[in-house]
């Protein structure tokens, strides 16, 4: 199990703010009407998640109370995909101005659930949730995976980190093993720059890693790491074309006045950061390789996660996954659920 304490810049937290810190200083630099003209840019990210939310997210914007945000990366928009695809990965993030911390918590792709509203599909990898529902379903069973609470949902495709990578020139990496993928050659150690279509590359193998999508996480959060140590200077990103370009490679239901709320009172938070990701073991169901994680696991996840948002711990995970056999043989899974109220956590 990994627990790591990052200090100072973060993936997650730059990406997350970046566009929006260039937003306002553009607006300052350029002048009101440029400014209008990005903030109907970001307008065109906007979509609703359809899920109906556990807690009134404007009241704890308004009182600089901590929120939730889980972010998903598509395989969708590269190499050569037209199709709405599967979350190639999941974060939630936690800020919480209070404590003036936040948490990044990683969720295997291929981690056993019961979704929502597809329970005859279940067990499934949660990666799936997407591509039966899309955010809605998505967001719906990580709520009751972990028994949180999702306040806000964003998404980018492989498509748009591509396009942002090759704006601001490439990135150098340290490759972390040595491989072949998608054309291009890593070895270990040896400093690569590469454009947006071999970075791409870099952070999407994962069946000749040692760790699995463990290790591709780890090479995901390098690879944006890397990015923004690239773009040290915001015009680098501030033109509009590009802005107009990457708002179709992104979706999200924050609005632009969420976004600017964020950047306003919750900054403080990013200095201090923790990270976990959910741990599983390899176990074939439904025919499929997925990652299980036991009981005591989510609840350590759950626990960690209430946490960051400043909630009771709970008493136990949301969804408890079995497996047994069926007259077939077939795995099937049963699930324990239960809501917030319920679960010693004081609700949300």
């Amino acid at each position: 199990m990994q627990r790591r304490q990052i200090r100072r810049r973060h993936p997650v937290r730059n990406t997350l703010l970046f566009l929006l810190l260039a937003l306002i200083i553009g607006g300052v630099a350029y002048g009101m009407h440029r400014y209008q003209s990005l903030q109907n840019s970001v307008k065109q990210s906007y979509k609703a998640s359809g899920v109906t939310k556990l807690r009134n997210v404007n009241k704890q914007l308004a009182q600089k109370k901590p929120i939730s945000i889980l972010l998903m990366g598509t395989d969708t928009g590269a190499l050569g995909r037209t199709f709405q695809g599967r979350t190639d990965s999941m974060m939630v993030v936690t800020i919480n101005p209070t404590t003036n911390k936040t948490t990044i918590t990683s969720i295997p792709r291929d981690t056993a659930v019961n979704i929502p509203g597809y329970e005859n599909l279940s067990p499934a990898k949660i990666n799936a949730a997407y591509a039966y529902g899309k955010s809605k379903t998505a967001i719906t069973t990580v709520q009751k995976m972990l028994n949180i609470p999702i306040d806000f949902y964003a998404i980018i495709n492989m498509g748009g980190m591509e396009k942002i990578i090759d704006e601001v020139g490439g990135v150098t990496l340290k490759p972390s093993l040595s491989f072949s993928y998608g054309g291009f050659t890593f070895k270990k150690g040896v400093a690569t720059h590469m454009n947006g279509k071999k970075a791409l590359a870099y952070a999407r193998m994962r069946d000749d890693d040692p760790k699995g999508d463990y290790g591709r996480q780890t090479r995901q959060r390098k690879v944006i790491m890397a990015l923004l140590n690239q773009s040290n200077s915001v015009s680098t990103l501030l033109n509009q074309d590009f802005i107009s370009s990457l708002s179709k490679q992104t979706q999200t239901d924050l609005t632009f006045n969420d976004l600017t709320a964020l950047v306003r009172s919750y900054r403080s938070a990013t200095h201090h950061i923790k990270s976990t990701h959910l741990q599983g073991t390899s176990e074939m169901l439904n025919a499929q390789s997925m990652e299980v994680a036991s009981q005591k696991e989510l609840q350590r996840v759950t626990n960690f996660i209430r946490t960051g948002l400043g909630l009771a711990h709970a008493t136990t995970g949301q969804i408890a996954l079995t497996t047994d056999q069926d007259s077939t043989g077939q795995a099937t899974s049963t699930t324990t659920a239960q809501n917030g109220e319920n679960s010693g956590g004081g609700g949300y």
